[in-house]
């Protein structure tokens, strides 16, 4: 009896726990991600010495395979009916093998091009593969965890916090701990600094594991995977949110990917892609404290739609600064913050169409809506770096000497110019979300179901 009375009405400390506990996830999975995101095709071309464009195509096609992997792992999750809940157990149980796949990613064996190659495409999709198993489950239990729309809102504020902290601490701490542990040897810095994110990152989703509970878990009903994609497409709300978001994503991905490049080689300061790296993934925590506030102002369309807006006008910004380092400041601050905006709010919408899915059909589909986010940022991670690479092969890029001004052209296509367009791209199609209208009704909708 006093256990149904802590869940339905939970101490302040349980609530913070549980959003602590929840937040850390993420910050565990960007120790691992934002290596991939920030450093990993870097460490690829001047650390291995493979070619922009091999490393491209490597990233395309172990990404395009990886994603049905995501897939597959979301129809697991929805059929799972453990001791531990449907989406818990995997959080932690394939914290293990990502680190090790991830480790090994970050790892110069010694053989060939050819041979160098090929381990990447191994390493790379093995880690690709075990990062969906270890977040797929984070974003499809946030339904479970509590049916309160605010408090949603809250949990993923703090997932985005902690995430953006995590982000953060990679951007920073990366350069200078590879020359901490590699003393000039890129390899073993990478190397050493991946095995110490990783040993951190497991202890942290163990950590989840132990302390998130499903209360609110719907036991799942045995659904054949046809029908849980029919009724996925079916999903109007659910199918412009998932487009706009394939643009978004690739928009933060070409800068990202690109960032060491351009201020490299563009703005001609290495140690100034460290800073700017730390303010695109630290600012966003102002984006991201300010998303409750502004939700409770405006539609969750409007707040993505300002944030994408802020996103685009510091890319210009940034572009119109040069080498000029304040304005380019200036830029990176309010690229960030409107990055900050629009993430956040990614994350929180991602409930809304599986609730919206819930009412109009009864299903709960949870963990295929979250897995099939993920393809889609899977796929426009892939789809940038194909193309990322492809411009830097035609640009004659060169690792560690002066640029051509057609690879100058190719590095800054990649970090302002491609992304601006996603953007664009993204606002559009996020015009027509028509969800927010109806989201408050058919939340008293289902609660009134559950009563019955």
């Amino acid at each position: 009896m006093n256990e149904v009375a802590d869940q339905e009405n939970p101490s302040r400390a349980q609530i913070w726990k549980q959003r602590l506990s929840y937040g850390i996830s993420d910050f565990a999975c960007n120790l691992i991600w934002n290596m991939f995101t920030l450093y990993l095709m870097y460490f690829y071309t001047d650390i291995a010495g493979l070619s922009g464009a091999a490393v491209g195509t490597m990233i395309l096609v172990t990404r395009f395979v990886d994603s049905f992997s995501d897939m597959f792992t979301g129809v697991i999750i929805d059929k799972t009916n453990s001791r531990w809940g449907k989406s818990r157990p995997y959080i932690f149980f394939g914290g293990i093998p990502l680190a090790i796949f991830s480790v090994l990613t970050f790892t110069v064996p010694n053989l060939s091009i050819g041979g160098r190659l090929i381990w990447a495409y191994v390493t790379y999709l093995g880690a690709s593969v075990f990062y969906g198993v270890v977040n797929i489950p984070i974003s499809s239990i946030l339904p479970s965890l509590t049916n309160n729309p605010s408090e949603r809102v809250n949990l993923s504020t703090t997932r985005m916090i902690l995430s953006f902290s995590g982000a953060t601490f990679v951007s920073v701490a990366t350069l200078p701990l590879v020359q901490t542990f590699g003393h000039g040897n890129g390899a073993k810095g990478f190397f050493m600094t991946m095995v110490m994110y990783c040993i951190i990152a497991v202890i942290f989703l163990f950590i989840t594991f132990r302390n998130l509970r499903e209360r609110h878990a719907v036991k799942p009903e045995p659904i054949a995977v046809r029908k849980g994609f029919k009724v996925l497409l079916s999903n109007a709300p659910w199918r412009v949110f998932a487009t706009s978001t394939l643009f978004m994503w690739a928009s933060n991905f070409f800068v990202q990917g690109a960032l060491i490049y351009y201020f490299t080689y563009v703005v001609g300061s290495a140690a100034q892609a460290a800073i700017v790296a730390g303010l695109i993934n630290f600012v966003p925590l102002v984006g991201t404290i300010a998303t409750p506030w502004l939700a409770k102002k405006m539609i969750k369309r409007n707040v993505f739609e300002l944030g994408s807006t802020l996103a685009a006008v510091g890319l210009i910004v940034i572009l119109l600064g040069h080498v000029n380092l304040p304005i380019i400041y200036l830029g990176t601050v309010l690229y960030a913050i409107g990055h900050g905006l629009r993430q956040n709010m990614y994350f929180t919408m991602q409930a809304d169409p599986i609730d919206y899915s819930v009412w109009k059909t009864g299903v709960n589909i949870a963990g295929l809506i979250s897995a099939v986010n993920g393809f889609a940022g899977k796929i426009a991670m892939a789809l940038s770096a194909a193309i990322s690479g492809g411009l830097l092969a035609w640009g004659h890029y060169v690792p560690h000497t002066q640029q051509s001004s057609r690879a100058v052209m190719a590095i800054s296509t990649n970090f302002i110019y491609l992304p601006i367009l996603m953007i664009i791209l993204s606002m559009i199609i996020m015009y027509f979300y028509k969800l927010d209208s109806q989201y408050d009704a058919i939340q008293k909708e289902l609660k009134e179901r559950i009563v019955k």
